[in-house]
Order: C-alpha cells, then structure tokens, then sequence
C-alpha cells in the first residue's frame, strides 16, 4: 500500500503543475533571464530544483518522525489507524484538488506563512543568481515557500508512520513536480500543455482520490 500512496503523491507532484509554476514560477523565470546557454541553464535549473526537492524531504522526514513518536501513545489512542485514516482522507481531497472538483487544499497555505517570512530575507541574499551553488541555495529556500499543495502532501508524509516514509513520501511528490518546472525554466510546452488538458487531470485526479478512498474502505473492512 505504501508503494500506491507513493505513485498517488508522484501523480500529485505531476498533474499539479500548474499550481507549482504559479507558486515557483517567479523565480524560475528571474534565473532563465540571467543565463546565456541551453547547457549553462539546465544546470542551473538542476541545481535549484534540487536544492528544493531536498527541502521537501527533509520536511517530510520530520513529519513522519513527528508521526512516529505519535505511535508512543498507541496504547491510549487508536493512533495508528488515526494517521491512516488522516493519509487517505488528504489523498481523497488532493485527488479532488487534481480533478478540478474542490479547492480546500489551497487554503493550507496560510499556515506556512511565519516560517516564510523569517525565511524570505535570506533569499534576497542569492540573487541575482551567478552560480549553480546559489541556484541550489535558493532552491533549498523556496522549498519551505508555502504551498496548500505541498503541505498536503505533509500530512500524508507525518501519517506515513517513519522518518523514512515520509522523506520518501516527499521525495516522491517532489520528483512528480520536477518535470514541469524544468520544461518551464527550459523549453518545452508539450508537457504543460498535455497535463494541463481537462481529461488528463480530471483521470489522475480521479485515480488517486480512488487510492484514497481504497484505503479508507480497507479501514472500515479491516
């Protein structure tokens, strides 16, 4: 089951494209503006989006530990079947989110919004960008930019019940949202173009809200 929530989030990452290029697209496009080759800009790029893809993981490695330590109380609380059963519901609404159909996770951002104020002065500090060291600073920043998205996905990641699982929990949706800022910062609109379509996002949507409603009959079955 963990290998399926781990393809659910990847799709996330993916068809949620268009909301990660609102969030991150500024400064993708203040770091293309600045570079010369195509050679030059695709390292550049990397190296950013590395940099927040290993933000993403890191945060999520702290939410499944937060989660872990929850388990100490198992014997109080059904903590257990708590956290499963918060993973699958946030998998039914990031499904919806996908389809088109509900808009709620978006309002996750405003919980972020501290950390990124004491965080955003330190970004000033790396631009304009000059070299692929900085890009990857700047990238390990904007990971913690807020983002209803990756919060979301947060909550799956402290449900996760590990460190582990939840820095791969984030590592996964992190990989799915590469593909679209890299073709954004570099050339391609097929991409973004093709997750973009109606029937594209409102299947994948629909499939991982699928997970999540899976999961949630195996609890109720169980």
């Amino acid at each position: 089951m963990f290998e399926q929530s781990l393809f659910a989030v990847f799709l996330v990452g993916l068809l949620g494209g268009t909301h990660c290029v609102g969030m991150c697209g500024g400064i993708v496009t203040a770091i293309s503006m600045q570079l010369p080759g195509q050679g030059t800009r695709f390292s550049y790029h990397f190296a950013y989006n590395a940099g927040r893809i290993l933000s993403y993981a890191v945060a999520g490695a702290l939410a499944g530990a937060l989660g872990a330590s929850t388990l100490l109380l198992e014997g109080l609380w059904p903590v257990q079947k708590i956290l499963y059963l918060l993973a699958n519901l946030m998998l039914v609404a990031l499904g919806l989110y996908l389809a088109g159909l509900w808009q709620a996770v978006t309002q996750i951002e405003r919980l972020g919004g501290l950390l990124w104020r004491r965080l955003q002065p330190f970004s000033k500090g790396l631009l304009p960008v000059r070299h692929p060291t900085q890009a990857f600073l700047l990238g390990t920043l904007w990971g913690w930019l807020p983002c209803g998205l990756v919060y979301s996905v947060l909550i799956t990641a402290l449900a996760s019940g590990s460190a582990v699982s939840g820095g791969m929990t984030m590592l996964a949706f992190g990989l799915g949202t590469l593909p679209n800022l890299i073709a954004m910062g570099l050339f391609a609109q097929q991409l973004q173009t093709f997750t973009r379509h109606v029937w594209v996002r409102r299947s994948a949507g629909l499939l991982v809200a699928g997970y999540g409603a899976w999961g949630l009959a195996r609890l109720v079955l169980a």
